[in-house]
């Protein structure tokens, strides 16, 4: 994830920002900036790759000031370059940002018209324009921040500078965290607590749609209604070999509340918004010529590429196989020409899944590897890396891994159909708009969370819970399971809706749930049939669907939560947080240790 420090104090400040970016290294960046005011004078450094070419810059060219705004960049909008890089800056506005603009094209456009000269490919550049062109109406910083933070839609965090307001620092918050730390006489923001340890350990949580100004004395922070808030200044324990949980009570939670912010970070590598298009990383081989795709992966990162199988089959037209990297060998698997292996794995060094992507390079094929670490073993071995930037992961559960590698696939899905001919230009432009839309509706999924926090105390009662879904609800209905299992230790069992009647639905009675993942579109009705069937023989039923959904079917269930309206090709990204929190909820319920279940470690390095 990107990081973001600012300092308003009463000495330099440019040392100190630096010093807190370099905390924030462990979030991955291919780019760094600061920006600092002085005497009337705005001015920022910036440079592409580590931070180490961003000292170099200060070195040659230092900034003076005593309040400025920092930023390490993984590229979305537009590629790892200097231009590219944060801050952006007009004559009168600089600011950095975390996020994806989801409508940045329409407003650029809006820039442009309004005669603005935009000197980067970034969504970030065109809320700075959006910043200036507020105050060219009158407007006060207060007011600009206020009306344009309403125009844009997306999953963001942002750190603000005014030109002509030098004791003053803006930040702003919709799906990203964002941290205020107190200091004596100076204040300070950052992207999280340990960005800000080494300057103080007064830290306040913004909740989401703050927003907040910043003097050396305080601040003053402002709801989604722009109302007058208390944010309360806790004592932090970060430090520089901690990554805190925040003000969330584990960081499975914590980590279920950052997927709108990484998986927008993920689909920003893969995808050009403003073009409509996707672009993989530097392809060592000619999609074209893939005739066969095996996906091979273990536990969660099995079932991200079971939800891709169906993508892979619908878009490009390829027969595509589901493998278990723990038998992937003992199989002695069939290697053709043409054929491509396709390995997941969070953390690159799964045991099962390096011995198999070791067994397909030997056998010929073309290989490529999904990771979270492209430091891992996977990454160096692999010919096509595809990272994921969902940054570390502590809990033992995968939630932000697993949305951020249906994410990769999704835009994996769309290149292959497209080398394939199977997916023209128009078409690609709607898979692409519909993947930008996905951090907006996971925001919303999040706001369900405390209608589903209510269920846990009655489902964590239950022996047994089933999960059914169709298509890719299937394999997000195996997901569910496995989380419930993993961390409540509740014996649950996902199930191809169909395929209830060819024995599963034996085991319903009146004590057990079953959890129905259903949105609308071409496999609703069907899955509903197949509910039915559970309620007739008193079955508890909680259904997951949309508000159509749950308006024509929701009667006569035992709970019924209305995820945001999606289009069927984003919905399995949606329902993974539901799914999660509900795991997530019952577990707490029950009192079991959430981020650290039995039996389990976050990383198999043994076979």
């Amino acid at each position: 994830m990107c990081g973001i420090i600012g300092i308003i104090s009463a000495e330099a400040v440019a040392d100190r920002l630096v010093d807190g970016l370099k905390r924030l290294e462990y979030r991955g960046y291919d780019s760094a900036g600061i920006a600092t005011i002085h005497d009337g004078v705005m001015d920022r450094r910036r440079a592409p790759g580590k931070l180490a070419n961003l000292a170099r810059e200060l070195a040659s060219q230092p900034l003076p000031g005593s309040i400025g705004i920092a930023h390490t960049r993984w590229a979305t909008h537009g590629a790892p370059t200097r231009d590219n890089a944060h801050p952006h800056a007009t004559e009168n506005v600089c600011l950095v940002h975390n996020g994806i603009i989801e409508n940045f094209k329409p407003l650029r456009e809006e820039v442009l018209a309004a005669g603005r000269t935009l000197s980067s490919d970034t969504d970030t550049e065109v809320v700075a324009h959006l910043l200036e062109m507020a105050l060219a109406t009158g407007a006060s910083p207060d007011d600009a921040v206020a009306s344009t933070l309403k125009r844009l839609h997306g999953a963001f965090s942002f750190a603000i500078l005014f030109r002509n307001h030098p004791d003053v620092i803006y930040g702003a918050r919709r799906g990203s965290p964002l941290v205020v730390g107190k200091g004596d006489g100076e204040m300070f923001l950052g992207s999280d607590a340990l960005g800000l340890a080494p300057f103080t350990n007064r830290i306040a949580y913004l909740e989401e749609g703050d927003w907040v100004r910043l003097t050396a004395n305080g601040t003053a922070v402002f709801d989604a209604a722009d109302q007058p808030v208390t944010r309360t200044f806790i004592t932090s324990s970060a430090s520089a070999a901690v990554i805190e949980k925040g003000n969330h009570r584990h960081y499975m939670e914590k980590e279920i509340h950052e997927q709108p912010i990484v998986v927008a970070q993920t689909l920003g590598a893969y995808l050009d918004p403003l073009a409509e298009t996707v672009a993989l990383p530097g392809l060592p081989f000619d999609l074209a010529a893939v005739k066969r795709v095996q996906i091979v992966a273990c536990g969660t990162a099995l079932l991200a590429g079971h939800v891709a199988s169906y993508w892979l089959e619908q878009l490009a037209r390829v027969p595509v196989s589901i493998e278990n990297a723990s038998e992937y060998r003992y199989r002695d698997p069939v290697y053709e020409d043409g054929g491509l292996c396709l390995f997941i794995s969070q953390s690159g060094e799964t045991a099962d899944t390096l011995a198999a992507l070791r067994h397909a390079l030997a056998g010929g094929q073309m290989v490529a590897a999904v990771v979270n670490v492209d430091t891992s073993t996977m990454a160096r071995e692999t010919q096509l890396l595809l990272p994921t930037h969902a940054g570390p992961e502590v809990g033992v559960a995968s939630t932000k891994a697993f949305t951020c590698q249906l994410a990769v696939l999704a835009a994996f899905a769309i290149a292959l159909g497209k080398a394939k001919g199977r997916v023209d230009a128009g078409e690609e432009a709607r898979l692409v708009h519909l993947l930008t839309e996905v951090p907006a509706a996971m925001n919303g999924a999040l706001r369900l969370e405390e209608a589903i926090a209510g269920l846990a105390p009655t489902l964590a009662k239950a022996r047994d819970i089933l999960y059914i879904g169709r298509g890719p609800d299937y394999p997000m209905a195996l997901e569910g399971a496995l989380k419930l299992k993993e961390i409540s230790y509740i014996h649950a069992e996902g199930y191809a809706a169909g395929e209830l009647k060819h024995g599963p639905i034996a085991l319903i009675d009146e004590h057990v749930p079953v959890i129905v993942i259903a949105p609308s579109g071409p496999r609703f009705e069907k899955t509903v049939s197949n509910m039915q069937e559970v309620m007739a023989r008193g079955g508890q039923v909680v259904l997951l669907s949309d508000a159509d959904g749950i308006a024509s079917h929701g009667q006569g269930t035992a709970a019924a939560i209305a995820l945001p309206a999606v289009d069927p090709f984003i919905s399995p990204l949606i329902s993974a947080i539901p799914i999660q929190l509900l795991a997530y909820h019952v577990a707490v319920a029950k009192g079991t240790d959430v981020d650290q279940p039995r039996n389990l470690a976050k990383s198999v390095t043994v076979e």
